[in-house]
């Protein structure tokens, strides 16, 4: 592990923690690794039988890192920009493929792929100062795994996933992509707590009822519907959009910041 993913273990929970606070919890190729080995860790320990994942500082995370090179790695061509989500799509299951329970505890941002990160957990605890949502379409860029659907329903992710709205934690709680909401300084305690309840199930039970869940949701066509979320995001992506090329003039000339400020201005 580098310090960008944190390990430990105590009483058959296992702490994941994504320490990349100075750069908002972003991810990149090299973390995504990172990250997923960490999870595989978890999953092959018999002394684990509960997940906590969570990120360090302030925020849960703001997605994926828009300062990496991607399209140094995958070109911006359709081919590179679906193999780019499908590798994003497959970590994003990371929390959803392993065995055991992994609880996603959240604070201050939780955003685009750390949003989708999140909701592939088994379970969201959120402080309330959380915020949630998915604005890539507001840069003409796809979501790798739309997940959000089978949790909050068609009419809901439609409306946050059209304009790229943020949320409460509070209407995160009542939509279904939350389970709980606690105040910001009872958010650890309470999650450890729950953890614990888990953690006392035997792990046997833990694993074949999460693995008959997951399957339910398999067979209803998750995993196929995600996989042609990515074929036609690779489109997307892969399209310059008036609205792509707006966003990147203003990134040239002013930078990043201030072309994410510039974009926003708009949906105020």
């Amino acid at each position: 592990m580098t310090d960008e993913v944190l390990y430990e273990v105590n009483d058959k929970i296992a702490r994941i923690t994504i320490n990349r606070a100075n750069k908002m919890n972003s991810m990149n190729p090299p973390f995504m690794a990172e990250l997923s080995a960490a999870i595989r860790k978890a999953d092959d320990d018999d002394n684990v039988s509960v997940v906590i994942l969570t990120g360090a500082g302030d925020h849960f995370g703001a997605g994926y890192d828009l300062k990496y090179e991607w399209g140094n790695e995958y070109g911006r061509g359709p081919m590179g920009t679906r193999k780019m989500l499908t590798d994003c799509a497959e970590f994003e299951f990371s929390p959803w493929d392993c065995s055991k329970p992994v609880i996603a505890m959240v604070r201050g941002y939780c955003l685009a792929g750390s949003c989708e990160l999140a909701m592939m957990c088994c379970i969201t605890f959120a402080a309330q100062s959380a915020q949630f949502g998915e604005p890539e379409i507001r840069f003409s860029t796809a979501p790798p795994a739309v997940i959000m659907p089978w949790l909050v329903g068609l009419k809901k992710a439609r409306e946050l996933l059209y304009t790229g709205d943020m949320i409460s934690a509070e209407e995160a709680e009542r939509c279904g992509m939350v389970n709980r909401v606690f105040p910001d300084d009872e958010l650890e305690a309470e999650t450890l707590r729950y953890a614990k309840r888990a953690a006392a199930i035997s792990l046997e039970g833990l694993q074949t009822t999460k693995a008959s869940i997951n399957r339910g949701a398999e067979i209803a066509g998750l995993r196929q519907a995600i996989a042609y979320g990515v074929e036609v995001g690779g489109i997307l992506d892969a399209s310059e959009t008036e609205q792509y090329k707006q966003f990147e003039a203003v990134r040239s000339k002013e930078g990043l910041s201030a072309a994410i400020r510039w974009r926003e201005t708009q949906f105020e």
